[in-house]
């Protein structure tokens, strides 16, 4: 049976939207404290569409991670947003480090780190969504992901291509302001 008009509109952006949800993939972002499904329609509205956030869904990958201009937007954000808890550098104070592999919650996958960033996490970390974009979300991963302190090889969460760009995290090199 063939569809016409608005129906085929209607059945073509169904499809559409069907093919590029983190469900088409065959993952689903689940929230870190319920187990749930992450309602991405919660939180700001702004920054749900860009290319990176599109691309993150399809692929659970961040195309941020190693992204000189993204860095620099996602150390701001780190900083003013996840810095108080977290420390300066990812080096944990009231909450944990996050510069190291020792994690509470399974972040060792660009997925995982948005999951909780996102969602939340239990004790005092609640749902950053209403705070930052999914698009900001996506920058400040990267910079937690640039403050990395371990060993290349203990890496799992770049591609081959930001791998060959990693260098063990040094603070020299960015100075607290």
């Amino acid at each position: 049976m063939k569809l016409k008009g608005w129906k085929y509109v209607i059945s073509t952006v169904a499809i559409a939207c069907a093919m590029t949800s983190p469900a088409a993939t065959g993952q689903v972002l689940i929230n870190a404290i319920t187990g749930q499904p992450l309602d991405l329609t919660e939180g700001r509205e702004e920054g749900r569409d860009t290319p990176a956030v599109k691309t993150f869904l399809q692929t659970m990958q961040n195309p941020y991670n190693e992204d000189e201009q993204a860095l620099v937007k996602g150390r701001s954000l780190y900083n003013t947003a996840c810095s108080g808890c977290h420390g300066y550098y990812g080096e944990g104070k009231i909450g944990p480090a996050l510069n190291n592999d020792s994690w509470s919650y399974e972040l060792d996958t660009d997925k995982g780190l948005f999951e909780v960033i996102f969602g939340g996490a239990d004790r005092q970390m609640g749902p950053q969504n209403e705070i930052l974009t999914q698009d900001e979300i996506l920058q400040v991963m990267a910079w937690i992901r640039h403050m990395y302190i371990g060993e290349p090889d203990t890496i799992f969460w770049y591609t081959d291509e930001q791998l060959a760009k990693f260098k063990p995290f040094n603070q020299e090199d960015y100075p607290h302001n």
